[in-house]
């Protein structure tokens, strides 16, 4: 499985050393953990935010239990970004069904942790995942967000490209926007 490495600088801060660790069946039960763990923090900080109401922390557990297969066995797959080798974030994406553009992607559980933030790491896991589904020839990447509960995620997403379309699943979560990106 390969890892990216990189440095990230940032100013008045130190340089930092990124990577990307793309998260497989056959990965060290160490990273699997490491996956596990960082997807339930996005779940509890989910479920601590007060404007995002629907959330079903429960079979967010069981997703956890089956990483990274939930996403392997739809067309997807996670990713881990470590910081000087610290895990400090996560994303994951999936096959979807669109009638409106064929061949897409869902991005979904991006994660960064708090002190981990700043570093750019949000970008680089959404970047990834945006070259993985050209690479792969995708047509568009989907996500959703809560804009009140996620509003530097939210522009990030903006300011990457990503612009709102039509509802695409059924999520019972409220508050929430629908974004695409084309490719």
């Amino acid at each position: 499985m390969p890892t990216y490495t990189f440095i990230m600088q940032q100013t008045a801060a130190p340089r930092r050393t990124v990577s990307l660790e793309e998260v497989a069946a056959d990965s060290s039960a160490g990273t699997l953990a490491e996956a596990r763990a960082l997807l339930l923090e996005y779940g509890q900080f989910i479920l601590a935010t007060d404007q995002v109401a629907g959330f079903c922390f429960g079979s967010l557990e069981q997703e956890a239990a089956r990483i990274p297969l939930n996403y392997t066995e739809r067309g997807g797959g996670c990713l881990i970004a470590r910081a000087d080798g610290v895990a400090a974030g996560f994303v994951c994406w999936r096959d979807i069904s669109s009638n409106a553009i064929p061949c897409p992607w869902e991005m979904k559980r991006l994660w960064v942790r708090p002190e981990a933030r700043g570093l750019g790491l949000g970008r680089t896991l959404t970047q990834a995942v945006l070259d993985r589904a050209a690479h792969a020839k995708r047509r568009a990447v989907y996500l959703d967000t809560v804009p009140a509960a996620m509003a530097d995620a939210h522009r990030l997403y903006l300011v990457m490209g990503f612009t709102p379309c039509p509802q695409y699943n059924d999520s019972p979560i409220a508050g929430i926007e629908y974004l695409e990106k084309l490719l």
